[in-house]
C-alpha cells in the first residue's frame, strides 16, 4: 500500500500530523508513506523514520512535481491540509484506483467561535481529527503523542550555549507568525526580571532585535538565541530546557513532542480551536495534561478574535497579551522547575 500525506504548512501543523504518520506506518503492514509539503518545511520531516519519501513544492517545480506524484500511483491520499491548493493537487494526481480522505476542518465552527463567541468546537485536539482520515484503514491512535526527529547531521551541545546555562534554563519562545500571537517585549522583560533561573530566548532572525531588547537587562542571565540556530537546532535547545514558555507557535508543539513542562501563552487565538499542546491523550476539560498550562484572558469579550492572527490588534488595546499575568507565569515556572 502506498500512501501520500498532504500538509503544506506550517511548523506546528506539520508536527501535529506525526502521530498519524507513525501509527499508519506501524499498524498497516507494508505501508509505504510519502509526505507532500512546501520546500521551506522539509527539514521538519527529514529525520522522521516513519516517512519513506518527502515531496516538496517550491516556486519552480510545480509541473515536474505533478508528474512525479502521478507516477507514484498512490492507493490513498490523506489530505491533512484541506484547502484549495490541496484540492487542486488531489484532482491532478489522483489515479483511477486512488482513494482520497480529507480531515474535517470545522471552519464554520471556528468562525462562530471567533465572531460570535459560540463555542461548538469538540473538546479534542486537531490530532484526533487528523486520525479520522485513517480510520477507514483500521489505524488507531496509540496515545504516544507527537514525534520530532532531528536529522543525524544536526547537533547542539553545551559548546553552543553560554556556560551560565549549562545547568538548566527556561526556554522562552518569543516568536510567532503574527503580531497578535506574540507576547510583547515589555511583558517578557518583566518575566525575565522576576524568574530566578537562566533564560534562553528562541525565535527566528526576525525576532533578534526584540530578543536583544529583552536580554539587555541582564546579558548573563538571559541568552538571546534568536536567529542563531536552525529550526532543528532550536528543537535541540528545547529538548535541553527544563521548562518551556511559549507563544502559540511551532516550537510550542515541538516542546510537547519532547514531553516538556510547558506554559503556553494565548493572545488572539484559543486552545479551544484544537491546536493546544498535545501529549497523546489530553483534551481541555476531562483529560488535562499535568505538564501543560495554558494561559489566556478568557474574560475578554473580544477573545478569541481569529483562528490565525493579525498584524495588529483589531480593537487597538491588545489586552489579551498585555494583561496576561506575568506573576502567574513565573510561579508556574517555579513549580515545574522543582
Amino acid at each position: 500500500m502506498k500512501v501520500l500525506f498532504i500538509r503544506f504548512s506550517s511548523i506546528g501543523d506539520i508536527v501535529l500530523t506525526t502521530p498519524v504518520i507513525r501509527c499508519l506506518k506501524q499498524q498497516v503492514p507494508g505501508a509505504e508513506v510519502h509526505f507532500l509539503t512546501k520546500y521551506t518545511f522539509t527539514s521538519l520531516l527529514q529525520g522522521n523514520k516513519y516517512i519513506d519519501k518527502i515531496h516538496f513544492l517550491d516556486k519552480t517545480n510545480y509541473v515536474q512535481l505533478l508528474e512525479t506524484l502521478r507516477g507514484e500511483e498512490y492507493d490513498y491520499i490523506l489530505d491533512l491540509h484541506h484547502n484549495l491548493r490541496s484540492l487542486r493537487f488531489k484532482q491532478k494526481i489522483k489515479g483511477s484506483k486512488t482513494t482520497v480522505f480529507s480531515f474535517p476542518k470545522l471552519n464554520l465552527k471556528k468562525w462562530l467561535l471567533t465572531n460570535w463567541k459560540w463555542n461548538l468546537m469538540p473538546d479534542k485536539s486537531i490530532v484526533e481529527r487528523y486520525f479520522e482520515t485513517v480510520k477507514p484503514l483500521g489505524v488507531k491512535n496509540d496515545g504516544q503523542g507527537l514525534d520530532y526527529f532531528i536529522p543525524g547531521d544536526v547537533t547542539v551541545s553545551n559548546r553552543d550555549i553560554p556556560m551560565s546555562h549549562w545547568a538548566g534554563y527556561v526556554a522562552c519562545v518569543i516568536g510567532g507568525s503574527y503580531f497578535t500571537k506574540r507576547l510583547p517585549a515589555a511583558q517578557w522583560q518583566k518575566f525575565c526580571e522576576m524568574v530566578p533561573y537562566p533564560v534562553m530566548l528562541l525565535g527566528g532572525p526576525e525576532d533578534r532585535e526584540m530578543g536583544d531588547m529583552i536580554a539587555a537587562q541582564d546579558n548573563i542571565k538571559i541568552y538571546n538565541a534568536c536567529g542563531k540556530f536552525s529550526i532543528n537546532e532550536s528543537a535541540g535547545l528545547i529538548g535541553f530546557a527544563k521548562v518551556v514558555v511559549s507563544n502559540d507557535t511551532g516550537l510550542m508543539h515541538i516542546a510537547a513532542a519532547y514531553k516538556k513542562p510547558l506554559i503556553s501563552l494565548w493572545g488572539n487565538t484559543s486552545p479551544e480551536m484544537g491546536m493546544f499542546p498535545y501529549y497523546g491523550y489530553n483534551n481541555l476539560k476531562t483529560n488535562i495534561a499535568p505538564q501543560s498550562v495554558m494561559m489566556e484572558k478568557k474574560d475578554l469579550k473580544c477573545h478569541p478574535c481569529s483562528k490565525i492572527g493579525y498584524d495588529k490588534c483589531p480593537k487597538g488595546h491588545f489586552k489579551c497579551m498585555t494583561e496576561l499575568d506575568v506573576s502567574a507565569m513565573v510561579e508556574q515556572v517555579r513549580k515545574f522547575w522543582s
